[in-house]
């Protein structure tokens, strides 16, 4: 028996803003409804053909919270029967996102599966998440786990700090990751200007 294959249909996204510029006073539904709507109208989907929606999101809280996927789907004015998930993985939410959708596919247990990401981070500042718990007593998510204490100690642990953790283990200059970005900008350019 031959496993299903996984495909990506089409990709669209939303306009990229500024900090408190233009797009600061969009709700996150309604720039995951654009998405979503945008989709569908270009591939020509019927909307009760799609299985799933996931979307990735960072700082679930706020009008990012209550599971975003599904109430970006029903922003937008969809059928009600379809289910949605959120996803958190931090900086890689989205892609994981579409990382489950395509084990869905390819597992055969799912068809289609609309998949996204929004964060409004003029509405809801990166890292708002890690902070919410301060009301009630949680200066991190990991205050006052003993597990965590015990394993980790109260050494900060981020990203930033993996970041240059990994730079000085592996000889990673800032001049080498600047190089790096150019060509990655300068590929993006290409390949826009080639389609």
């Amino acid at each position: 028996m031959v496993a299903p294959q996984a495909y990506v249909v089409d990709a669209v996204r939303t306009p990229v803003g500024k900090r408190n510029g233009s797009l600061a006073g969009e709700h996150p539904a309604d720039m995951g409804a654009h998405v979503i709507t945008s989709i569908l109208d270009r591939t020509q989907l019927d909307p009760m053909a799609v299985d799933d929606v996931i979307f990735g999101c960072v700082d679930a809280i706020g009008p990012q919270s209550g599971n975003i996927a599904r109430t970006a789907w029903l922003a937008a004015g969809l059928p009600l029967d379809i289910p949605g998930t959120t996803v958190d993985r931090q900086c890689g939410s989205s892609q994981q996102a579409i990382h489950f959708a395509a084990q869905a596919v390819m597992s055969g247990t799912q068809d289609v599966v609309l998949v996204g990401g929004v964060q409004n981070m003029s509405a809801i500042p990166i890292s708002a998440a890690m902070r919410a718990g301060n009301e009630y007593g949680f200066d991190t998510p990991f205050s006052k786990s003993r597990g965590w204490a015990a394993r980790f100690g109260e050494a900060e642990i981020s990203q930033f700090v993996g970041a240059d953790l990994i730079a000085k283990k592996w000889g990673i200059s800032r001049e080498d990751m600047e190089e790096w970005a150019l060509q990655s900008h300068q590929r993006a350019r290409a390949a826009i200007a080639d389609e």
